[in-house]
């Protein structure tokens, strides 16, 4: 999958590599140049000579330094974009996912994809540029030095490398699945931070702060532990290469200073693999760092994979023939479940276009199913909805969702001007804006802003009050003069009067408007053409409120709870 989005920089990334190998093969060429110097420059007592090999040890030196500067930031420039593109690609397929995807993912974890899991990527691209390059140049390029240098003390050194070697292959297939089950667990802790964040208000006031610090700290705990147990047996590596390397100089000080005590040696040689072994350790060292980066990013590439290559779950259907087409909507026979247990049983009904539909029953009787069904966010399980009598599988998903403006149970606003908030980046004429926020009767409180539309909310709206915020979300669905106008309990925070003049309003200037009302409140559906009566996902009455009143026991119960009382 990396591979994949490196492939537009590869050419970039060659020109690193090989800027990146001149810099190292420079840092090669110090320690041998120094030995040449201690061996045969030095005997010679040739102050001139001795300053010209110092100025190419300083030229190497100034070299490789810049070649490595110039590399690295070639390497972050490709890590950089990469990531870029990968979040990009990622952010794109999350919107496409239907409701059942993000049900199975989850918020929490996607939020976490998207960003841990990215920079564990960017990481490991960066790194595998930078000291991926150059430690095993270093370490393969030390030892055809050292082997010309000194071949008996060379044997010693690549005895030791098997060993390293173990070590890291080792370790590394006990740390990938570790790293897996460490990013669930921030998954987890994500999703509690973000229930927490989102519903303080709701835990102040319910003085559950204990309760809530206590359940943070449980899945704190749990994070710690494993963060602990992936970091400890990733920690093995340090200690165990350093163990084996640290042997390794230990008989190539004891074998060099036998040989050079039988002059099979000479001293500069001596110190040159002093230092070749120094660089070599670090090299080592790095190659353990690319693989504790790279069990995390190969952890993350597999969670981001997953949703990457997730298959489309709505898919288009061809649209052989036409149902109930003297209707707009209609529901055929629909029955569908979010697991194993029906939502939606047999729901059958329609409605014609400019007319208006009242949904109304008790909590979880599959009042809001209806609507996800209606926008394709699930796909029903048997029977069909159509619009025009085309089944709404045969539309794209996007030309199908241009014909709705809808206000969900819980909407948002965004730290934006109100104009943003109602226009919703579809660049709106204010007149046109202002309009529908005179039809949701929000003008009032509009006008009595400062800055009016230009007006700056705060996150969520916080600035406004939970009426005003209601009254803006219904602008917004208004201002895309939609075909299909839903309203999922969006009267809940404002008062009768304003509720009355809002569906006022709809009435006389969304004439040709088809619309869908679920509501608790009968005062709400009351007036409108046909009224569904839902409970426990099937049809209990389906009629206008007189006829209902008459032949719908259930609906009887609501209207005498709420209206009598």
């Amino acid at each position: 999958m990396i591979f994949h989005y490196l492939k537009p920089y590869y050419l970039r990334m060659f020109f690193g590599l090989i800027i990146k190998m001149l810099g190292t093969f420079m840092d090669l060429g110090l320690p041998w140049v120094l030995a040449y110097i201690i061996d045969n420059i030095i005997p010679l007592q040739n102050v001139s000579l001795i300053l010209w090999w110092g100025v190419v040890m300083v030229a190497l030196s100034v070299g490789a330094r810049s070649f490595n500067i110039i590399a690295n930031r070639m390497a972050a420039w490709v890590a950089r974009n990469t990531t870029r593109t990968l979040r990009h690609d990622l952010f794109e397929k999350i919107l496409s996912l239907s409701g059942a995807q993000l049900d199975y993912f989850t918020i929490p974890s996607l939020e976490a994809r998207m960003t841990s899991d990215t920079y564990n990527i960017h990481s490991m691209i960066g790194m595998m540029q930078r000291i991926g390059v150059r430690a095993p140049i270093i370490l393969i390029g030390g030892i055809i030095i050292t082997s010309t240098l000194e071949p008996v003390l060379t044997l010693v050194l690549v005895g030791v490398l098997p060993f390293l070697a173990f070590i890291v292959i080792f370790v590394s297939k006990k740390g990938i699945p570790l790293y897996i089950r460490l990013q669930q667990s921030v998954d987890k802790m994500v999703r509690v931070v973000r229930e927490n964040i989102t519903g303080i208000r709701v835990i102040k006031a319910l003085s559950k702060s204990s309760y809530e610090k206590k359940r943070f700290f449980d899945v704190n705990t749990e994070l710690m532990n494993k963060e602990l147990k992936a970091g400890t047996t990733m920690a093995i590596t340090n200690p165990a290469m350093n163990l084996m390397l640290n042997i390794g100089l230990t008989l190539v000080v004891i074998v060099g200073a036998y040989r050079v005590n039988l002059g099979a040696s000479q001293p500069g040689k001596i110190v040159a693999f002093l230092s070749y072994f120094a660089i070599m350790l670090q090299a080592v060292m790095a190659i353990t760092r690319i693989f504790v980066v790279y069990s995390k990013a190969s952890a993350s590439a597999a969670r981001i994979a997953q949703v990457l290559n997730a298959p489309e779950d709505l898919k288009t259907i061809e649209n052989t023939k036409l149902i109930r087409p003297e209707y707009h909507i209609a529901f055929n026979h629909v029955s569908f479940s979010y697991s194993k247990e029906p939502n939606i049983v047999d729901v059958d009904f329609a409605i014609k276009k400019g007319g208006s539909l009242g949904i109304i029953g008790s909590t979880g009787s599959g009042k809001t199913t209806l609507v996800n069904l209606l926008m394709r966010f699930y796909d029903v399980d048997e029977g069909s909805i159509t619009i025009d009598g085309r089944d709404i599988r045969s539309f794209d998903k996007q030309q199908l969702r241009k014909k709705f403006g809808v206000v969900f149970q819980n909407d948002v606003l965004f730290a934006d001007r109100i104009y943003e908030n109602i226009s919703f980046g579809r660049d709106l004429p204010y007149e046109r804006v202002h309009k529908a926020a005179a039809d949701a009767q929000a003008a009032s409180f509009i006008n009595e802003l400062e800055a009016g539309l230009d007006f700056s909310l705060a996150i969520k709206g916080n600035n406004l009050s939970g009426g005003q915020k209601q009254r803006l979300l219904i602008a917004r669905a208004l201002a895309g003069k939609p075909e299909i106008l839903i309203l999922d309990d969006s009267s809940r925070a404002l008062d009768y009067r304003t509720d009355a003049l809002l569906r006022k309003a709809i009435r006389e200037n969304y004439q040709d408007t088809t619309m869908i009302v679920i509501a608790q409140r009968i005062s709400s559906v009351m007036k409108l053409d046909h009224i569904l009566v839902l409970e426990d996902g099937k049809v209990a009455g389906y009629g206008s409120h007189e006829e209902l009143l008459a032949a719908c026991s259930v609906y009887q119960e609501i209207y005498q709870s709420q209206m009598m009382s």
